[in-house]
């Protein structure tokens, strides 16, 4: 999305001074209040993933299909969403399988009142009502596009203030009312923030009720890794539960189709699709 790839090129400029392998029924990583049901097994991805701002089309998906990446993030909804995606579709989801990329579905709800990022902003009145509601049209996107059940949905969280008590709490309960009806919904959760504020709040919450099993943490050091740069307690989010964005607006020509991509060390889950 063209608002959210510039966004993080700010961030950047802001932040920056302060073999793959894919295993079926890996298991739920741990999350509290998971409904006591039969969830579709877990479809893993360990190696180089991208993301960028709209879905590519077919053509570039296959030119780019050479081994350097296996995964690929889109944008399927959400208010804050800056992009429009006239490639995603169903029989996109489809095809690109086929051809065999992993995907990882990314929802860019609302965002922080204290965060400078999105149009549409958490309020601590609205928080869970909204986070509910968003996460139900998270899972109808998903669906629509063939995301099955039990593929995770990782929620965007920009740049804030976590010092803002207030406001930290509001993005908590707005994260946990989401996360509690993707899984009433049998889609496991996910999230995607910074090491130095959004994923932060996450890791470092002291209750962790209905807080995302997979962290997506953004820590721009080009080190394509998941465990040499983890800030956090080595048993978090293990057994394939993380994945880290080490590299932003990396303009990469393949097979004669330039995009420009943040690259992504991946051992998380991705999509259910076909």
């Amino acid at each position: 999305m063209a608002g959210h790839r510039q966004s993080k090129k700010r961030r950047y400029i802001t932040w920056a001074a302060a073999a793959a392998t894919v295993v079926a029924g890996a298991g739920i990583a741990a999350q509290t209040s998971m409904a006591a049901t039969t969830w579709p097994a877990q479809k893993t991805y360990t190696g180089r993933a991208f993301d960028t701002c709209a879905a590519p089309s077919l053509s570039a998906m296959k030119a780019w299909h050479t081994g350097f990446y296996g995964a690929a993030a889109v944008y399927i909804g959400g208010k804050n969403r800056g992009c429009s995606q006239p490639n995603l579709t169903a029989s996109w989801v489809k095809s690109v399988s086929t051809v065999g990329w992993k995907l990882i579905p990314l929802y860019v709800g609302a965002q922080p009142s204290c965060g400078s990022g999105g149009s549409e902003k958490i309020s601590a009145s609205t928080a869970a009502t909204v986070g509910k509601s968003e996460a139900d049209d998270a899972v109808a996107k998903a669906s629509a596009l063939g995301i099955k059940a039990g593929s995770p949905i990782y929620l965007d969280m920009e740049l804030y203030d976590i010092t803002n008590t207030s406001c930290n709490n509001a993005v908590l309960t707005y994260v946990r009312a989401f996360d509690k009806e993707l899984h009433a919904k049998t889609y496991r959760t996910g999230y995607y923030g910074f090491t130095s504020s959004s994923a932060k709040a996450i890791a470092t919450a002291t209750d962790k009720t209905d807080l995302p099993g997979n962290l997506w943490y953004a820590l721009w050091d080009k080190q394509n890794t998941t465990t040499a740069d983890w800030p956090w307690g080595s048993t978090q989010f293990t057994n394939h539960s993380r994945a880290h964005q080490y590299l932003v607006n990396s303009k990469e020509t393949r097979n004669g189709y330039t995009i420009t991509v943040d690259r992504d060390a991946w051992d998380a889950p991705v999509a259910i699709t076909g």
